[in-house]
């Protein structure tokens, strides 16, 4: 966990904490090093600024980032840097306060609200879940990309595969002459 990012509430003065923070290529390989399911291609580089400022118990949490980050496309597995910007608002509350043993229903406005223990807040774990909430479910390097030949594996932006046409396995292949 990067020190920098573990922020003591204590310093929140009156008017609140302003940060500007360059996540580059460690901070990306040390994700990468605790979660190695992490889909990224390579690192990215992102500017992020933060704005912390605490409203009673509460503490919101405003900030921006913007930057690239490099991808597999899911069709034909090439890396793309993929353009990021986001505006996030989270609102954060003590854990003792607000957590319970019960089970209760949400509100609209707790779906924005999470948690902090003790007198710190770790922004490491926010800036990673807001980059992970501007990831496509299906990274495309072009909306336009035709993939691989799921046979022979030819990438087929580049060339037409060369793979013999079969004749279809299909079980409607017999009411393809079939007049109407």
């Amino acid at each position: 966990m990067n020190p920098d990012l573990l922020i003591n509430i204590a310093r929140l003065k009156e008017a609140g904490l302003d940060l500007e923070l360059q996540l580059g290529k460690d901070w990306f390989a040390r994700w990468q090093a605790e979660d190695p399911d992490l889909e990224f291609a390579g690192p990215g580089s992102l500017t992020v600024q933060v704005h912390l400022e605490r409203l009673g118990h509460e503490i919101l949490v405003r900030g921006h980032l913007q930057g690239n980050l490099n991808l597999l496309c899911s069709r034909c597995l090439i890396r793309f840097d993929y353009p990021v910007q986001s505006d996030f608002d989270l609102l954060l509350a003590p854990e003792s306060e607000y957590l319970t043993e019960e089970e209760e229903e949400l509100s609209p406005a707790d779906l924005d609200r999470d948690f902090y223990t003790g007198e710190t807040v770790n922004l490491e774990s926010i800036l990673r879940e807001q980059v992970l909430l501007t990831l496509p479910l299906k990274p495309l390097c072009a909306e336009a990309c035709k993939g691989l030949c799921p046979r022979c594996g030819a990438d087929l932006n580049q060339e037409p595969c060369r793979c013999p046409r079969e004749a279809s396995t299909s079980p409607f292949v017999t009411q393809k002459n079939i007049k109407s």
